[in-house]
């Protein structure tokens, strides 16, 4: 067998370790400099952008070139482009012949492929550097298509001072995006590249005017465009100084950054979800308003937009947008910042007691003075209605009645609702909270509780596309960028909410009272229907407003990001006109479908609200929620039994049997008919005793309004330094009776009608006794704290 000569042995290494070096030629990643971070709108406009880390505007390589430019920068620099494999002989012979007789560079032969390496290299050109860029550029051509290189070329050209790519230099220069240019426009940014150094606008314009007249005269020649085009593209002014880009989402930009990694997007730039128009309008609309309220130094607001059908993020404004005035802290995203709720969770905890089977929609709440292991709720009116329908208490968003709804519930099933709805920053146990959580006690995120809503609202959306089942990827957070990720169709026979109370929690909340001229809306077949609810924090930190349709959630945020707060910054006067003017913006569409099979028809008392019991008397078919079936029967409605003309209740200690009048009587208890009468003409006080009758069964004749029973209370000193006085309050179902108040039982005072008391009793815990004149006793304690004790608590 012949041996392979040795020559020839060395030889064919020799060339194969030449084809690994020419294959293994080019990085993986041609170009590693930083890119600018760039939000675009849905249709592609740019949004927001940041300056790259280096201090260079460079955006991300675009996924297309503009034809225009294409044709620009090959006539300008390599008209053969699409012909040749990375070098064009013709071109560098020319060029070295015109070097030659100048004695000095005046021409340049390389290619587009040649000037991507040259650009990614960033070496000093020497006569090794240039040889290696012939090999690098056959190289490159090898590795990617024309329409790629001429890609990396038109994002990493110098366009001059700080702007590196064409699309940068389009925004920077003209303000627009690249696709938009005039062939003049174009033309002038594809002969900055050539001597970004020297030419570039803002100086030496009469130059750069040459330059591009000349190329528009190389175009008419090659036959891109036709002479008179060319002429009229001359008459273009070049543009001045560089323009700043635009900044309609930098909130939003900001969040990209910092998510980026964790949503692992490769790019620093993304499409996003967000429509430019209603951006840039809500944008505007929030300016207005800001000018307004910082007058009353209200510095910031926020709103966000979220699109129902789709789960996409239609608008995010984070603040306004005024860095110059660093006192505003318009930088802090408030969408993303935890703030006090106010009561803008209390519609959550009427669907969820509806959905457990607790309460119906009109089932009567207590409304009367409340306190709770030393918690004093008040509503916002510092008023009582005694009792109130759950659904007038919340679209009036009475607090009292919340309060007693969550005692009802229990605060710990509510806070673990909330968790499972998707609110993430409750970080502390429920105990710490208490009931205090509904009324703003704990801190939510704008985010959170859109996106908690927006879960709701898609739920009753698809309660036919999924055919009464639910999806729990229905709760899922917005997205604000375009993916490929697709809901999983893993349907559920149960949910957080189900369709029912989810459908009457909306009923009420579009009952709310709107501000201003909107409160007519009803009477215009144009008004849009709106389900919303306002908030308003302890001592004036927050105004809330947060509304829904079947297509849209909106959420407004008012007042200061450092948390201090401001009279009148109350939600229906800061944040609900902010509300409805966002919802001008949007398209009006048809209302919730009624989930009927989720209903059920059941008998309702109409005057409690509660399933009707055997002596309800006024009684009507409603559909309700199937939990109603759960909920308890009217405790209201008793049967009395009165003498034969009606006047006075009896008993058969004296009087026949035979003689008496059996009616059904509704019946509240003492407290809460105190203040329900007052406001409700209509009800009918329980007739008094007959002389010589007796009531059976315990004392229901009265009840100590404030302080409750076993409270503890705090007396605080006033103006003058003197110790001041707690006024003790009580209800009794006789208008006109007489009650004998005693503390310790030492006898302090006689009422008559109206029974209040103003008194001043020591530290200590204390025994309240009342006597009526019929000799009914109430008897319960409370305790005085002391003022080292009340210091310390």
């Amino acid at each position: 067998m012949n041996k392979i000569p040795k020559a020839f042995l060395i030889s064919d290494i020799f060339c194969f370790a030449l084809l690994l070096a020419f294959l293994f030629s080019l990085p993986s990643k041609l170009f590693k400099t930083p890119t600018s971070f760039v939000i675009e709108a849905s249709n592609g406009n740019l949004l927001s952008a940041a300056i790259a880390s280096d201090g260079q505007w460079r955006f991300p390589v675009a996924d297309s070139v503009p034809i225009k430019f294409k044709d620009c920068i090959i006539a300008f620099e390599d008209k053969r482009f699409y012909s040749h494999l990375g070098i064009d002989f013709l071109a560098m012979s020319r060029a070295m012949q015109q070097n030659w007789k100048a004695k000095s560079v005046v021409s340049g032969g390389s290619t587009l492929s040649m000037q991507v390496i040259r650009l990614s290299r960033k070496q000093e050109r020497t006569v090794w550097q240039k040889l290696l860029e012939v090999i690098l550029a056959l190289r490159l051509e090898t590795r990617y298509s024309k329409e790629k290189i001429i890609g990396l070329y038109a994002a990493n050209a110098p366009f001059g001072s700080n702007v590196v790519g064409l699309e940068a230099a389009s925004w920077r220069y003209y303000g627009r995006n690249a696709k938009t240019l005039s062939w003049g426009e174009m033309a002038t940014l594809a002969v900055l590249p050539n001597s970004p150094s020297l030419v570039h606008p803002g100086k030496n314009s009469t130059r750069l005017i040459k330059k591009r007249n000349d190329l528009l005269d190389k175009l008419a020649k090659l036959k891109y465009i036709d002479q008179a085009t060319a002429n009229l593209a001359k008459l273009e002014p070049v543009p001045g100084k560089p323009m700043p880009l635009p900044q309609n989402a930098p909130h939003l930009l900001n969040r990209f950054k910092l998510e980026r990694a964790s949503l692992k997007i490769p790019s620093t730039r993304i499409t996003s979800t967000l429509d430019e128009n209603i951006q840039r309008k809500v944008n505007a609309i929030l300016k207005r308003y800001n000018n307004r309220y910082r007058a009353n130094d209200i510095n910031n607001i926020s709103a966000l937009i979220l699109n129902a059908r789709t789960g996409q993020v239609v608008s995010y404004v984070g603040n306004i947008y005024q860095p110059e005035n660093a006192d505003l802290q318009s930088h802090v995203d408030m969408i993303k910042a935890p703030r006090s709720p106010g009561s803008t969770l209390k519609p959550l905890l009427y669907a969820s007691m509806i959905n457990d089977g607790f309460i119906l929609p009109h089932t009567l709440i207590p409304d009367i003075p409340t306190q709770i292991a030393g918690y004093s709720p008040q509503n916002y009116d510092l008023g009582y209605d005694g009792a109130i329908a759950a659904d007038k208490a919340l679209s009036r968003s009475l607090n009292i009645p919340a309060v007693k709804m969550l005692q009802q519930y229990k605060y710990e099933r509510f806070y673990d609702k909330l968790k499972k709805l998707g609110i993430g920053t409750l970080n502390q146990p429920a105990d710490h909270y208490g009931l205090s959580l509904i009324l703003g006690g704990s801190e939510v995120t704008m985010w959170d509780l859109a996106n908690t809503y927006m879960g709701m609202v898609r739920t009753l959306n698809h309660f036919n596309t999924y055919k009464g089942l639910y999806n729990p990827e229905d709760y899922k957070p917005a997205s604000y960028f375009n993916s490929d990720s697709k809901d999983e169709k893993d349907y559920q026979r149960t949910s957080f909410l189900d369709h029912g109370s989810i459908c009457a929690t909306f009923n009420a909340m579009e009952e709310v009272m709107r501000p201003g001229d909107e409160g007519l809306w009803e009477q215009f077949s144009s008004s849009q229907r709106v389900a919303w609810k306002t908030g308003t924090s302890f001592g004036f930190r927050d105004a809330w407003a947060i509304g829904l349709t079947p297509n849209y959630v909106v959420c407004v945020w008012v007042g200061n990001a450092d948390g201090e707060g401001r009279p009148g910054l109350v939600g229906i006067e800061a944040a609900a006109p902010v509300l409805f003017d966002i919802f001008r913006l949007l398209p009006n569409g048809k209302w919730f479908e009624v989930p009927s099979t989720k209903l059920k028809k059941i008998k309702i008392c109409k005057q409690s609200g509660y399933k009707a019991g055997e002596y309800c008397t006024d009684v009507a078919e409603e559909l309700v929620p199937v939990s109603g079936e759960k909920t308890a029967v009217c405790p209201f409605h008793k049967l009395v039994h009165l003498d034969n003309t009606s006047t006075y209740r009896v008993t058969d200690q004296c009087e026949s049997i035979t003689h008496m009048q059996h009616k059904s009587w509704f019946i509240l208890p003492p407290a809460m008919e105190y203040y329900y009468k007052i406001k409700n003409s209509d009800y009918k006080s329980l007739p008094p005793f007959k002389d010589g009758c007796s009531l059976s069964g315990g004392n229901s004749v009265m009840e100590v309004i404030y302080p409750k029973n076993n409270a503890i209370v705090y007396i605080p000193l006033e103006l003058d330094g003197t110790r001041g006085k707690i006024v003790i309050n009580a209800a009794h179902r006789n208008p006109s009776a007489k009650i004998y108040w005693h503390i310790d039982n030492e006898y302090i005072s006689t009422t008559t009608n109206f029974h209040q008391l103003a008194i001043n009793p020591p530290p200590g815990k204390h025994t309240l006794t009342l006597v009526d004149e019929n000799g009914e006793r109430l008897v319960q304690t409370f305790t005085v704290l002391d003022k080292e004790k009340k210091g310390g608590r």
